[in-house]
């Protein structure tokens, strides 16, 4: 669900001190880099590992710009001159392997500048790796940084790697990353499966609290690859990541995961709006200089009324500050004046994120009944990355944004229990 052009982002701190807010987010304090825990990617531990698990072997890479060890080398460079595996070939998911094409826009075979090696798309007419491409390949590594919301179509392209792999008899290697919304934040029903699409593989929750090497071992031992099949799958672990650590306590450096994720901490604020995007009716700030951290419209006249009735629901974890923007980009605001709320997330460990966007569409509802929320050709992608039809259905039942929020959660418990075997760091 990634699919945005940004414009690059002010820091919501910055913005906040400009603005004499006086607010101290929970991530303030957090250590700076150098300063927290030290943690080691998949593709570090590799190379401490002096590649032992390729060693010799004739490789494919599926990564992009955010494949990079701790100190900032292209995992693809690494491969490359590591003088121990043979790289012969490249995958590229939505935005290309080099991270140089537009979010959406479906990508073409290609060869690599850098190395010379041919690049195959993931991200178009051919979404998962075909036996001309595999052929002569002994090992199909992924190394792609995620953002832990299940609508990433990242983790929707590895499943499709993984299945591709088990049918060519491929071995799979998941070089692991953090979840930045730690491995603990679980939100969102598990998806129902007649939802399935690119933005939504599996039954899991909207925020699945799992590195992708756990989801990967999870998605192969439930049997969820077509006919149940399961590859040879070989997870290299994180070496100092706990379960309760954000992406700014692991001492790494954030590369932006895709144009509209420039941060770590928009991983929160893509979890509180970007459903609520999807159906381009308030704006969510794609199209102006704070990408999933806006919320409003050409319809919000008065900023301040709408800031005062989202901060007369006392949620936790977040305030919101009145605010005017004019987007550059996206139809359906492109240079209209807008007013709305900058979003804040004052207490990351309380915030209930994905609530957000519900608690504002129904703030618009409320204050803005001329607006139709829903009846566009943008419902079906709402649903499919709600992954049920039961959340456009309850808002349009007039159902309360309780209610609404109550269904949402239902589910998780019995999702966390599945996963629990699958886990590989406490």
């Amino acid at each position: 669900m990634q699919q945005r052009w940004r414009v690059p982002a002010i820091s919501t701190l910055f913005v906040a001190a400009v603005l004499g807010v006086g607010l101290t987010p929970s991530w303030a304090a957090a250590p700076a880099a150098g300063k927290g825990a030290v943690v080691h990617n998949g593709i570090d531990v590799l190379i401490a590992d002096d590649f032992a698990p390729l060693a010799g072997k004739s490789v494919g890479l599926i990564t992009n710009p955010t494949g990079v060890t701790r100190d900032l080398r292209s995992t693809i460079d690494v491969l490359h001159k590591s003088g121990k595996v043979k790289l012969v070939a490249l995958f590229g998911l939505e935005h290309g392997v080099r991270g140089n094409i537009h979010a959406g826009d479906r990508i073409s075979d290609s060869k690599d500048l850098a190395t010379g090696l041919p690049v195959y798309s993931l991200y178009g007419k051919t979404p998962k790796p075909t036996p001309e491409m595999l052929k002569g390949i002994d090992a199909l590594v992924y190394d792609v940084q995620d953002i832990g919301c299940r609508s990433y179509t990242y983790v929707s392209s590895m499943a499709d790697a993984m299945e591709a792999a088990a049918q060519n008899g491929v071995r799979f290697v998941v070089l692991d990353r953090p979840n930045p919304l730690t491995g603990n934040r679980i939100e969102g029903r598990p998806l129902e499966l007649k939802y399935k699409s690119h933005v939504g593989y599996f039954p899991i929750p909207y925020i699945y609290g799992m590195t992708c090497g756990e989801l990967a071992k999870m998605i192969n031992g439930e049997g969820w690859l077509a006919g149940g099949t399961k590859c040879d799958l070989t997870v290299v672990p994180l070496k100092g990541w706990r379960r309760d650590m954000w992406f700014d306590q692991t001492d790494l450096m954030w590369v932006p995961t895709s144009p509209h994720v420039p941060r770590a901490d928009t991983s929160m604020f893509y979890a509180a709006t970007g459903i609520m995007g999807e159906l381009q009716v308030v704006s969510e700030g794609v199209g102006y200089t704070l990408p999933f951290e806006l919320a409003g419209g050409p319809f919000v006249e008065d900023a301040e009324a709408f800031a005062n009735e989202l901060t007369r629901r006392k949620l936790p974890g977040v305030r919101f500050r009145p605010t005017y923007f004019t987007p550059y980009y996206m139809d359906h605001v492109k240079g209209k004046a807008c007013g709305g709320v900058q979003i804040y997330i004052t207490d990351r460990d309380s915030v209930g994120l994905t609530a957000v966007q519900f608690q504002v569409m129904d703030a618009v509802r409320k204050l803005y009944p001329q607006v139709e929320l829903f009846g566009s050709k943008r419902d079906s992608m709402f649903d499919k990355v709600c992954g049920t039809d039961r959340i456009r259905k309850m808002f349009l039942e007039g159902k309360s944004v309780d209610q609404i929020v109550k269904f949402w959660n239902s589910g998780r418990e019995s999702f966390m229990k599945q996963r629990a075997k699958y886990l590989i760091y406490k």
